[in-house]
């Protein structure tokens, strides 16, 4: 399979060249060989609690990346006149990591060879700096809302491996994100994320990534050509995959109807690092490309007005909704424009941002009750861009083949049979709190609903927004100099990991398109 052409935006006019092949291994990560326990502080074993803590460590354990305490998923009340300086300062936070990270990326034989030195030039001045951040957003929510308690105990910061290996240092196919709850029981019961571990004793099956942490030819699996992830580990063949997608059943009074929209694929080439839901008014404050298609008026610094008078590549222009995902690269070599860019290079993303071979987006209904309209301007974040270090309570990817989507994987990338290709989707939370657009940790205004289809209690159904996403990539090599993968953006401490995919919509519907949309659901009709 060849890689996707595209048109090229200002943005995106990339001056396509070969750069040197990095060598996967001596400059990428190192495998990890073992944990401590939980009661060594720093070094690999648990959340650091923001006591001060031991940094004994058993000699030759190797670590590969930063894990700090998530702040922003903690806040339950941000006042309304405060949201907006909260959010930059959470902004911050997200930038002193990525700096640290970079710090310990440049200094990686010497921290792992030197405990002190990681203590002492990384760990012990980023939790100085977040201890400042962390205690100007408790006093800025103090001054109109009850003083949030805890959050200073969050400033601590620890190092750990990346979960793709075992104690004998070979990787065991099963991270530290998938322990058996492919969101079946929390998040998005009764989708294609429910049932059982999707990855557990799958990756022996024979194929390219046999949990040997090889490519099956003895070539070990180094980290990809952004020095950062991924590695051979994240990656499973799905025909070694076992059918895992349950579905809940429609009963009496159920809405069956969908309304799909077409926006494009964003061949145009609309990208920036930014994130107006989660860092308004912030450069950069995604650390990682997005790929935009319906509004095109999206960046850190749009507002409700300027997104209602934003042109659309919706081809319904009363749908000037913004959609939005991590670009999908292909690490082969190849550099688009932003390899030095914020976002891109600097952020430790390269490589050839894939356009998608098709962009399908479609409104559901619920399978236990009619729907409601979704207020114009309801922002939905699904996903966790940091689910690698936070844990998969809010994860939500699903990776698949075409011809093969009644396997969905959540922490590993799809290696697809020839003919296949990879296919990203996304299930949205489907239930609304009936008040708010957004929340001071963006997700509780919304949920998901339960295994059986049902909205918690004070939560009424929506029109579930449900995205598939294809790319015609090749399937990963992992051969020294020759390797290609393709790989998410992530923040670079996330280290592109698959269980940290996540997507992006505000609602810019036109009321009267609103309307029509719900009709159609509850209607058991197929609109468009």
């Amino acid at each position: 399979m060849g890689r996707t052409s595209r048109k090229r935006s200002t943005l995106a006019n990339r001056a396509i060249a070969a750069s040197a092949a990095l060598i996967l291994g001596g400059g990428g990560l190192v495998a990890a060989n073992t944990y401590a326990s939980a009661g060594e502080g720093w070094w690999p074993g648990g959340r650091n609690d923001g006591q001060q803590s031991s940094t004994k460590a058993t000699a030759g354990q190797q670590v590969s990346t930063i894990d700090c305490p998530d702040v922003g998923n903690s806040l339950q009340e941000v006042p309304d006149q405060q949201r907006l300086a909260v959010d930059r300062e959470l902004a911050t936070l997200d930038t002193q990591i990525t700096t640290a990270y970079q710090r310990f990326a440049d200094n990686r034989e010497r921290v792992q060879s030197d405990r002190s030195f990681a203590e002492n030039q990384i760990l012990s001045p980023l939790r100085n700096e977040r201890l400042v951040v962390i205690q100007r957003i408790v006093a800025m929510i103090d001054r109109s809302a009850e003083r949030p308690q805890g959050l200073e105990q969050m400033a601590p910061c620890t190092l750990r491996d990346d979960g793709n290996n075992d104690g004998d240092g070979n990787a065991d196919g099963d991270s530290q994100n998938n322990d058996g709850d492919q969101n079946g029981d929390d998040q998005n019961g009764g989708d294609q994320n429910d049932g059982q571990d999707q990855n557990d004793g799958q990756n022996d099956g024979g194929g390219q990534n046999d949990g040997d942490g090889d490519d099956g030819n003895g070539n070990q699996g180094g980290a990809g050509q952004a020095g950062n992830g991924p590695e051979a580990g994240d990656f499973v063949e799905i025909q070694n995959v076992q059918p895992n997608v349950q579905q809940p059943r429609n009963q009496n009074g159920s809405s069956q109807g969908t309304f799909t929209t077409d926006c494009g694929v964003n061949a145009n080439g609309k990208f920036n690092p930014d994130n107006v839901i989660v860092a308004p008014g912030v450069s950069n404050g995604a650390h990682h490309m997005h790929d935009y298609v319906g509004n095109q008026a999206n960046d850190a610094f749009a507002s409700d007005d300027d997104l209602a008078a934003g042109d659309t590549t919706c081809r319904n222009q009363g749908d000037k909704s913004t959609y939005f995902w991590p670009v999908l690269r292909l690490q082969n070599g190849q550099q688009e424009n932003d390899a030095n860019a914020d976002g891109g290079g600097n952020d430790q993303n390269v490589g050839e941002i894939q356009t998608p071979s098709q962009v399908t987006m479609t409104f559901v209904g619920s399978p236990v009750s009619k729907v409601t309209a979704m207020p114009r301007f309801l922002r939905i974040i699904t996903g966790d861009a940091k689910a690698f270090v936070n844990g998969d309570a809010n994860a939500n990817a699903s990776w698949s083949c075409t011809g093969f989507e009644d396997r969905q994987l959540k922490d590993k990338y799809p290696i697809c049979p020839e003919g296949s290709q990879v296919v990203r989707s996304f299930k949205f939370q489907s239930c609304w709190d009936g008040q708010n657009t957004d929340s001071a940790n963006h997700r509780t205004h919304v949920a998901f609903a339960d295994e059986d289809g049902n909205c918690p209690n004070g939560f009424q159904a929506i029109p579930q927004l449900v995205q598939r996403i294809v790319y015609d990539v090749p399937p990963p090599v992992f051969d020294g100099q020759n390797a290609s993968v393709f790989a998410v953006d992530s923040f670079p401490e996330q280290l592109h990991k698959p269980v940290t995919d996540h997507g992006d919509f505000i609602n810019v519907f036109d009321e009267n398109l609103m309307d029509e949309v719900v009709d159609c659901i509850n209607d058991g009709r197929r609109c468009q």
